[in-house]
Order: structure tokens, then sequence, then C-alpha cells
């Protein structure tokens, strides 16, 4: 049989690179996760009020996570409250970031709360009467559940601790597999094509370019383990110049970029659309399906510059125009960093804005909302995220059951201005 002479172009390599780099990331998060006090899979931990150990975190909800793992023979219940008059979801997803379902009174109103089976697929574990089978993606799964606290906060920790997680038996538990140590501000390069049969085997994807993609991935690494010379070349390659090329696209061509915010693309489930995905797993894992939430991000001013956090900014909603009127629930504004996209610390401990924030609006009924270091002229001060100088920041900006005409470039938050 004549030998391969096959050669992988920068081309297959970006693709192959992005495409692996998602669950990279979400193996960081397992890894990160695990390392927490008290860790155990198939235990809640109810986050505190006000968490902000988080990527772009959301203080207007309860939080509660876990990691489920299941195995041939034994299933993990999930017990979810009944919960009424505020928004809340129990959000599963899968070892790529993809979203397996969510339990709340929109998307299953037959069955909104009670007890669900978590399996492995393929498998039939014993499971009590009345239990919900569901199959998972592969042998684990995130949870992240929000319970929105709507000026009720000790409302929303009581129905927090309802959720419960019960496995039925002690399953088997494979660790993640090991890769390379890397941050948000010094991504991989050619190391991500190591150990690569340990990674595409440690958990299913249900992308219908899984297949295509991990043979590419597969061939890439095989030519860069018998050719050391080209094996560094690609690094080079890949950490000069695809890293941020692949930054400066994820911040602003990504999805719709409209009033400098980018964001309105489908989330949550991705079909083909790996490159989706991997962005959502580096700004903000674990984002939920487009009926649920739709994002937008700012992170560049009018210049195209990075946002300086030295500088006033001022985001004014016309009175026709209302966060208000674009959700069927609520709405929220977070101001994080850049790359790391966590919040940063001011001497006022507020982040982010929301509906039931107690914001003061125009005479004419619109509503300015000020980024700055210091108060901003023109804005009340009770309507100011603090901002810190020479840290560059960005906007978050969630539509939680967003109105139909959001997401696809249909609507976007306002550009933002600067201000003296």
């Amino acid at each position: 049989m004549a030998a391969n002479t096959w050669k992988p172009s920068e081309d297959d390599v970006r693709q192959a690179y992005v495409y692996l780099l998602g669950r990279f990331l979400v193996i960081r998060q397992e890894t990160i996760d695990r390392a927490a006090d008290g860790f155990a899979y198939n235990r809640i931990t109810y986050n505190p009020l006000g968490s902000a150990d988080f990527v772009n975190p959301n203080f207007d909800v309860a939080y509660l996570e876990a990691w489920f793992a299941v195995d041939d023979a034994t299933a993990v219940l999930l017990d979810v409250p009944e919960i009424t008059g505020r928004y809340y979801t129990a959000q599963v997803l899968d070892e790529w970031g993809e979203v397996v379902f969510n339990i709340n009174d929109r998307t299953t109103p037959s069955k909104p709360y009670g007890t669900f089976a978590l399996v492995k697929p393929g498998t039939a574990p014993p499971i009590p009467d009345g239990a919900t089978r569901v199959e998972l993606h592969s042998a684990k799964a995130k949870m992240l559940a929000r319970i929105e606290l709507r000026g009720d906060p000790d409302g929303a920790i009581a129905l927090q601790h309802g959720f419960t997680a019960t496995p039925l038996g002690e399953p088997e538990v494979a660790e993640p597999p090991a890769i390379p140590h890397f941050d948000n501000a010094t991504l991989l390069g050619a190391d991500i094509f190591d150990n690569l049969d340990a990674v595409l085997a440690s958990a299913a994807d249900v992308s219908p370019a899984a297949y295509r993609m991990q043979v590419l991935a597969r061939s890439i690494a095989d030519h860069l383990a018998e050719n050391p010379d080209e094996r560094a070349r690609f690094d080079t390659y890949l950490r000069s110049t695809f890293v941020p090329e692949f930054r400066e696209f994820s911040l602003t061509k990504s999805a719709p970029y409209v009033n400098r915010w980018v964001g309105g693309k489908p989330t949550g489930n991705y079909g083909a659309d790996y490159t989706t995905r991997t962005v959502v797993d580096l700004h903000g894992i674990w984002a939920n399906t487009s009926e649920e939430v739709v994002y937008f991000v700012a992170s560049r001013g009018a210049d195209g510059a990075l946002l300086d956090g030295g500088k006033n900014h001022v985001l004014h909603f016309p009175a026709d125009d209302l966060p208000d009127s674009v959700v069927n629930s609520y709405w929220s504004i977070i101001l994080v960093s850049i790359p790391d996209f966590r919040v940063i610390p001011n001497p006022e401990h507020r982040y982010n804005f929301n509906n039931h924030s107690p914001l003061t609006y125009e005479p004419d009924g619109s509503l300015k909302i000020g980024i700055g270091p210091a108060p901003v002229p023109g804005v009340p001060e009770t309507n100011r995220l603090p901002s810190a100088p020479g840290k560059p920041f960005s906007l978050t900006f969630r539509c939680y059951v967003p109105k139909s005409f959001v997401g696809g470039g249909g609507w976007a938050p306002p550009a933002l201005t600067e201000s003296p």
C-alpha cells in the first residue's frame, strides 16, 4: 500500500484547533470544579448569593451546580422543586458544552418539577416509579440551575435548596483526561494535539461535524508527531498568529455585530457549528439555549479599541426601546474583565443591573446606564457600573426568555458613547 503523503494546511490546523479547543475548555472547567473544597460527583453545590468566582456570573439569580456521573448500571435522581412566579431553569449540559435539556415551566410544561432519572445513553438501569428517564449524551454532565431572585432572596435560597441529587449506587467515574495548563490569555498551541485519543475518547460529541473533525484532528496529530519541524512551525503559527486572530474574531465577528455588540446568534445547541460552540465555551461557558436567553457582548468602543476602564461611557436606552420591552422574563447587564471574563472588584460591590435594580429613569422615560471609575456626568450614581483604570472590560447583556425579534441581528442594545 502506498504511503499517505497528506500534509495539513494552515486552514486544516485552524479548523481542528477550534474544534478541539471547545472540549479542552470544558475539561479545564471540570478540573477547576474538582479542585474545589467538598467537591464530589452527584453532589449539588448551592452557591452563595453574590458569589463572583465564576466566568461571566449572573447576580440576578440563586445558582446551584453539579457534575453528574452515571454508568451502565447506575442512574442519578435529580429532584426539582415546584417553583411559581419567578424565572427558573435546571439546565444540564454535556462535556462539549451542548445543552442536553432544561427543566422549567416553559420547556417541559407537562413536568416542570419532580423527579428525573439521569442515565447513560443506551442503558436501562433500574429507576423508581414516578421518575422520568432522561438520557445524557455521555457518562458525565454538568448542571447549572438558576432561580430568579425577583426581590425575594430568602425565597430564592429556600427554593435553591429544594434541588437534590441522589445517585442510585456508586457509579464508576473516569477522571478527566490530562491536558496542559492554559488560561484565556495564553491559549494552547500545537500541544492541543497531544494525548488526543484520550481526549476524544473521554466524551461523545453529538455534533454532526464530529466524525469529520475528529478524523482531521487525529491525522494532524499523527503528522505533527512524525514531523518535529512541522510541529514547531505550526506551534509558532498558532500562538503568534491564529490565537490572536481567533480572540479578535470571537469578540467582534463570531455573531451579528450591531452597535458594537456581538451576539444574538443561537447558542446551547450548535448543530455542525462547532466554532460558535467554542467561542461560547471560551467567553461564557455553560450558555443556555436561545429560547431561554440571548446574549450580547460589547468589548469595543466607537473607535474599535478595547473598552477602557479609565474612561466614562454611557448606555442610553430610548423610552420606546427600554430593556423591559425585549424580554418576557427579565434582563441583566454585567461588567467583566478581559480576557478572563470575571468581575472586577470595586468599592461599591456593584457589578450588574437588572429590571429589579433601583435604577433612576430620565424625565422622558429613557434609561441611562453609566460606566466609569467615578461618577459619570449626566448619569445618576444609582445607575453607574464601576470600572477600573488600566483594566479593559466588556459588558454582557442578557435577555431572559427574549421576545421573538431578539437575536439574529433583529435587536441589540444601543451603542456605548464616551462621556467627559
